[in-house]
């Protein structure tokens, strides 16, 4: 198994005897599970540990038959599991307890040394691959459903919540959901859902997880667009597609940096006519076990691998486009795609690319209908 090689390699260079993962995002990783119950904690109510040999699981005598029924799909049935009264100890200090030689843990554990699972959970493997297929086309499916139900005095909180629905509908989590009216869309880039009307047009941005896997999409949805929409929206998707192109050229190297691939977005915005507009907002990065395994900033040393998950999410003045896209050193797949939605062919900026991206969706108060706007 591809996991436990990474694993492997790790243990021996860092001599260790075994390496262990509570937080919710590398447990699920490891074991396709989830250890979540307080989404305010930053460690799960179980954790995973490989030792060279096998994985273990350690969780508290009211979690152990949950857990070991449902939350590891990816684990032996044998999988040998350790169990601590709830009311004696912590997570951390049952680790310390129970573990024994030298070990390293992504949460602070007494006596262990610190993992940063980042670079194991790179690059994706194939179980990892197809359940992110699966993930984009169901969150695709749950936002641009809502999207065709909107209305302009539909409110930001109101649409936040069927978005939330949609997505719990078809067991996806959502860590972040961002509606944004005409109004606040054109004054703030996060735009947190408030009891703002709609009005003119929105943008609807979602990341969603399922798996411990993380999608991210935009949609914009227009019932009576300004004049500049287009051309923004255009611009940003231009800005998209040159952030892809990059990604994968800089993939085929085995030397390309997350710097690298945000030098080229500074050029692509400078090129259309933004220069600066970068500023303005974060683009974005890799996907994966996190909204972003990393984010994208000058100079940034983050190597851009492949096959990888990428999100990158260009704003311009009130438009912006999202994807979360597979990218291997041959193939790019839009994993958060329907098929159903209206599209534009989009040149790259600086490369040789042209991808069908995502377009603004009208929708016309008289009868309903929706069009293409391009």
């Amino acid at each position: 198994m591809e996991k436990l090689e990474r694993l492997d390699a790790y243990l021996e260079a860092n001599d260790l005897a075994s390496v262990w993962f509570a937080r919710p995002n590398s447990y699920a990783w490891l074991t396709g599970g989830s250890s979540v119950i307080d989404r305010e904690a930053d460690a799960g109510v179980a954790a995973v540990g490989y030792d060279g040999d096998q994985r273990r699981v350690l969780t508290d005598t009211i979690e152990a038959e949950r857990t070991m029924a449902e939350e590891v799909p990816d684990l032996p049935e044998d999988t040998p599991v350790e169990t601590f009264p709830w009311y004696e100890d912590s997570l951390a200090g049952a680790l310390a307890d129970l573990v024994e030689g030298p070990a390293a843990a992504d949460i602070d554990v007494p006596g262990f040394e610190s993992v940063d699972p980042m670079a194991l959970r790179q690059p994706l493997t194939e179980t990892d691959r197809q359940r992110y297929r699966e993930l984009g086309r169901a969150t695709a499916t749950a936002v641009e459903s809502v999207c065709r139900e909107l209305r302009p005095e539909d409110t930001e909180h109101e649409v936040a919540s069927a978005l939330r629905i949609a997505l719990s509908a078809r067991q996806i989590e959502a860590p972040v959901v961002l509606v944004g009216s005409a109004a606040r869309a054109q004054q703030y880039r996060h735009y947190t859902p408030k009891e703002a009307e709609l009005g003119d047009y929105v943008l609807l941005s979602v990341t969603a997880q399922r798996h411990g896997l993380h999608a991210s999409c935009t949609r914009t949805v227009a019932f009576d667009p300004p004049e500049w929409l287009e051309d923004r929206h255009t611009t940003a998707a231009r800005v998209e597609t040159e952030a892809i192109a990059t990604t994968q050229a800089q993939a085929q190297t085995d030397a390309g940096t997350a710097g690298d691939v945000f030098a080229a977005i500074q050029n692509a915005y400078a090129s259309l006519g933004y220069e600066g507009e970068w500023e303005l907002h974060h683009q974005g990065g890799a996907a994966g076990f996190a909204g972003r395994e990393w984010i994208a900033t000058p100079d940034h040393e983050a190597p851009v691998t492949a096959p990888m998950a990428y999100a990158w999410n260009p704003t311009v003045q009130g438009a912006k486009s999202e994807d979360t896209v597979l990218i291997t050193e041959d193939e790019i797949e839009v994993l958060t795609t329907t098929g159903h939605w209206p599209t534009r062919t989009v040149r790259a900026v600086d490369h040789d690319l042209e991808l069908e991206r995502p377009g603004i969706l009208g929708i016309h108060d008289d009868d309903g209908d929706d069009g293409r706007t391009d």
